[in-house]
């Protein structure tokens, strides 16, 4: 690899993303990282974490578990020809909730700065990064206010990341449709 590479891998809940992002990543040669942002927060969730940590097991993974700072992660990161973070929505979901926790705000132009230094941060050495995201605008509105917030983050930072992409991809029922 000749080049630095963003990948942003986008879609609806279950529809193939980290898998699809795991094959691409699986697919390149060299040292391989693992960005994980879901935190253990019941049992379910432990599990479903489980699942995904036994799907990359003896296949030369590095795995960093960082709910918050995702630019520090890449940071750590420099060395893997190939990183892969999964996932975005839940990076947004631990921010808003550590801002809510201490009575703070995130806004649209906050989460705007933080994602442009994530890319920043991605963009350093000759590497692939993927970054893995749920499309949350295709639904209804959602009625509660806090929702709608949830929403317009989410919205603010995967536009950013895509516009910033090499590449782009849409996951529908686990087929990848190339946005660019």
């Amino acid at each position: 690899m000749a080049a630095n590479h963003l990948l942003y891998i986008s879609g609806g809940a279950r529809s193939g993303k980290s898998r699809y992002a795991e094959q691409r990543a699986l697919a390149l040669a060299g040292p391989r990282s693992y960005i994980a942002t879901c935190p253990i927060i019941d049992d379910e969730m432990a599990t479903r974490i489980d699942r995904h940590r036994q799907r990359r097991d003896g296949q030369g993974w590095h795995t960093i578990e960082e709910p918050q700072d995702l630019t520090a992660a890449l940071q750590t990161t420099r060395d893997s020809r190939v990183v892969l973070v999964d996932c975005i929505t839940l990076w947004i979901n631990n921010l808003l909730y550590a801002a809510e926790t201490e009575l703070n705000t995130v806004d649209e132009d906050a989460i705007q700065a933080l994602t442009l230094q994530m890319i920043d941060a991605a963009r350093q050495g000759k590497r692939t990064v993927i970054f893995v995201s749920n499309e949350l605008g295709m639904g209804i509105v959602p009625a509660e206010t806090l929702s709608r917030h949830y929403r317009d983050l989410v919205g603010r930072c995967n536009q950013t990341l895509a516009a910033h992409a090499d590449e782009a991809v849409f996951m529908v029922s686990g087929l990848p449709l190339t946005l660019k």
